[in-house]
């Protein structure tokens, strides 16, 4: 009260240290030690009737969730320490914490402390009204009725209505709205206690613009940015007339920045300027060069005459990559790469790719984010088919070039999953260490010499093939992370069908599916991060019917196949089948987990149907079984895996996913 002010400012300096007795209850960071400054230090000039802030207290203010805390009542009064404040500021201060309307009364008692200062205390009455008889909400959309039920019922239970009973109401009500989402749905006001039917107004957060805002290399935004608008609109669901949602957020911060067009992406959501009930979006981009250019230089010394290198033995090798992210600022992007160990004689091993990528090929309305691909290319690769098994001596490899153009359209269902189809046309030479076309297998006699009497490696024999096919895939893969693994299921499908033209005029059609489950054992820990006990199972299965190349059957043993064995170490099949389960479990205190797996794959007989029988010309198990165990650190996998048909076993380092 201002009469309380009065009577404080008469008070003697004498009663100094007793009003120093009651500082206890002060919930400001001050020290009365510090009031004693030096006599001679300059004093404030401080207007007639004016007084300073030293500390400001509250007594028998309601606490608990939902209500209204000091630092919140307090925040914009004039009454805060070290301020300046009348008469006029006071009264003003305590008609603000009076319009809250959750106080029958709130008075302002005025002490002296310290030297020149004065303690103000706000003292609440709290209002009580009668009890809760109905209750609404107004200004909701998306707040189903259950939850009006659901406070009803609730404070029905607690009697009269205070602050406290709004409270509850109010978390019921906010707690739903974050639940979902939308962290902008909170309760403005609340009126009709008088008569017990109270209504509650919401605010929900309603979208009323989205911009983009580009930044220049100094984080300083700029008029507009070499990307359309266009282009970020199709990456997020932010509409205008929509509730503004976390998970939209997230979603539009993934999906542009795996754009690969900017470094530096973030969604900045704020009220609108115009209705503070409003909020107005900005999604803050800072661009990436969109030309990149990258060479690599290897120098490759072979030794001349005498066993010294001389300059025509130097043999200069490496890569050239460059790629252009955002044509015409559509996000259109073109690769291109070329390699070779040898750059004065390219034609012996020359590597290139060159590909074009087109996002959104069916319009930016087109809800599977259609895109295209399309590329030509020419790569090298050793194949396993041409491996020897474990006890034979080491035997010639055979390489496959593949050269020429393949165009794919993409339908992306959700993130992870997505369905292919593709056209390839390509030509198929296989060759041996030396670079020389080759058309059939080989390995060394009884007596050393080398027989070429082998698989053939291709259709027709003579070591290339030129062909023409169509391909097509289907994922469904609805795996998520929990504390770093997977957990979900996966579902894969691929087919390839040839059409009749090329060389041997081949026809044929491979297939194979995968069907892939991680099942979560336990519900993880709430408080630390180590990932929760997962069991992975898995089957795969395919088959070629029709004209079987040797470059085309299906290797068993390897990572990704059989565990304990090198790739192609157990057999070429036209069939096969493998199956395998692993079991996962936490590693206290290292927030990762170790593994034991047992695998199984085979030909299911079918080795000798491929051409010349590459199994067992190799003198391959045709299939096989291991089991282990290890552990994930980070990207790696630290594996013991056995082999069943050797009952011998390795350990091995390996990175990424086994499934």
């Amino acid at each position: 009260d201002e009469d309380d002010e009065d009577d404080d400012e008469d008070d003697d300096d004498d009663d100094e240290d007793d009003d120093d007795d009651d500082d206890d209850d002060d919930d400001d960071d001050d020290d009365d030690d510090d009031d004693d400054d030096d006599d001679d230090a300059p004093r404030r000039a401080i207007k007639d009737g004016n007084f300073i802030v030293e500390s400001v207290l509250a007594t028998n203010l309601p606490t608990g969730p939902g209500i209204p805390t000091k630092a919140e009542l307090f925040g914009g009064l004039n009454a805060r320490k070290g301020n300046e404040v009348s008469k006029d500021d006071l009264s003003n201060d305590l008609e603000a914490l009076l319009n809250t309307g959750l106080f029958a009364n709130v008075d302002a008692n005025v002490t002296p402390k310290g030297k020149n200062g004065y303690a103000v205390e706000f003292v609440f009455r709290e209002k009580i009204w009668p009890n809760v008889q109905t209750f609404k909400v107004q200004g909701a959309t998306v707040l189903p009725p259950s939850i009006e039920r659901e406070v009803l019922t609730t404070v029905r239970k607690q009697g009269q209505c205070t602050v406290r009973v709004l409270a509850t109401m109010k978390n019921i009500i906010e707690g739903y709205y974050t639940s979902k989402g939308i962290t902008f749905g909170t309760i403005s006001h609340f009126d009709g206690m008088e008569t017990g039917d109270v209504v509650a107004h919401v605010i929900e957060g309603e979208i009323t613009r989205v911009k983009a805002v580009f930044l220049d290399d100094q984080m300083q935004p700029i008029t507009r940015g070499r990307t359309h608008p266009r282009v970020i609109q199709r990456e997020h669901n932010f509409k205008v007339g929509q509730l503004y949602n976390v998970e939209d957020a997230k979603t539009a911060l993934r999906d542009i920045f795996l754009l690969q067009l900017f470094d530096n992406v973030q969604v900045v959501p704020r009220p609108d300027d115009r209705d503070q009930s409003k909020v107005q979006v900005d999604i803050v981009l800072r661009e990436r060069p969109v030309k990149t250019a990258e060479s690599e230089l290897e120098w490759s010394i072979a030794p001349g005459e005498g066993g010294k290198p001389d300059l025509v033995s130097i043999k200069p090798g490496g890569s050239v990559f460059f790629e252009h992210r955002n044509l015409d600022g559509w996000g259109r992007q073109l690769y291109g790469s070329v390699s070779t160990a040898n750059f004065l004689q390219p034609q012996d091993d020359l590597g290139f790719k060159l590909e074009y990528h087109h996002p959104y090929c069916l319009g930016d309305g087109d809800p599977d984010k259609t895109n295209f691909k399309t590329s030509v290319f020419n790569s090298r690769k050793l194949s396993p088919v041409f491996a020897g098994g474990p006890l034979m001596e080491e035997v010639p490899s055979i390489w496959v070039d593949r050269a020429g153009a393949k165009a794919t359209v993409t339908q992306n269902f959700t993130r992870q999953s997505k369905a292919t189809a593709s056209v390839i046309v390509e030509e198929v030479t296989t060759r041996d260490e030396s670079g020389a076309v080759v058309g059939a297998g080989s390995k060394q006699g009884a007596q050393g010499q080398l027989s070429s009497d082998g698989p053939p490696t291709t259709h027709s024999g003579n070591g290339t093939d030129r062909l023409m096919f169509f391909q097509g895939g289907l994922t469904r893969d609805t795996t998520h992370f929990v504390n770093g693994t997977p957990v979900g299921a996966r579902d894969i499908f691929n087919v390839a069908q040839s059409v009749g033209l090329g060389s041997a005029l081949p026809i044929y059609n491979r297939f194979s599916a995968e069907c892939t489950r991680f099942i979560q054992l336990r519900p993880e820990h709430k408080k630390r991060n180590t990932p929760p006990p997962v069991l992975v199972t898995h089957a795969k299965a395919g088959t070629i019917v029709g004209n079987c190349a040797s470059y085309d059957a299906f290797t068993l043993g390897g990572p990704h196949s059989c565990r304990g064995y090198n790739v192609g170490e157990l057999g070429a099949a036209r069939s096969f089948l493998e199956y395998a389960a692993e079991i996962r479990v936490p590693v206290p205190k290292l927030d990762t987990h170790a593994f034991a797996f047992w695998e199984r794959c085979t030909d299911l007989g079918s080795s000798a149907s491929v051409p010349g029988n590459p199994t067992e010309y190799y003198r391959r198990a045709g299939s096989g079984t291991s089991m282990g165990a290890g552990i994930k650190l980070g990207p790696v996998r630290a594996e013991y895996a056995t082999d069943g048909n050797q009952a011998n076993g390795n350990w091995f380092v390996r990175f990424g996913e086994r499934f």
